[in-house]
């Protein structure tokens, strides 16, 4: 089994999900599904059957999240490079010909938020830009064709 990186807040993140699941839903779903047995003829009881599906979908969700904390590497702050580009750091980037400026953090495939430009290392710009140095130009296949990026800066994240 090969390890994701995860920062430690997205390991927390995930261990905290988790918690939520298995403490407060398990438990509510536990109880829909008695309150459903109670109402008799299992075979025609829509509310059971609905139950029964919550029940399978959070139990597949626990499973997921288990999983994902068993196979997490945390990249630790301190271990984190600012030299090139990796798992913890936060690079800027412009395509090339463009004068317009992108922020995006690299963070483990279980943290990405495209709404908060998060992306993970194995997404097309991720992995086209992972080892990349400041001023090194990298090629991001898309549907559209190939755009030229170019690296003009690397921090950590949060700097």
């Amino acid at each position: 089994m090969e390890k994701k990186k995860m920062s430690r807040a997205g390991l927390e993140n995930l261990r905290a999900q988790l918690s939520h699941l298995v403490t407060v839903e398990r438990p509510e779903i536990a109880n829909k599904l008695k309150e459903a047995r109670s109402y008799g003829d299992l075979s025609e009881n829509a509310e059971y059957d609905e139950a029964r599906r919550e029940q399978q979908d959070l139990e597949a969700k626990i499973a997921e999240l288990t999983y994902a904390i068993d196979n997490a590497e945390v990249v630790e702050d301190d271990n984190i490079s600012i030299d090139e580009v990796g798992v913890g750091v936060t690079m800027t980037i412009k395509r090339v010909g463009t004068d317009k400026e992108e922020r995006l953090d690299i963070v483990g495939t279980n943290e990405v938020n495209i709404l908060e430009h998060k992306i993970s290392e194995e997404s097309p710009i991720g992995k086209a830009a992972m080892k990349k140095k400041v001023g090194d130009i990298f090629l991001v296949m898309t549907p559209a064709g190939e755009i030229e990026y170019e690296v003009v800066g690397i921090s950590r994240q949060g700097e």
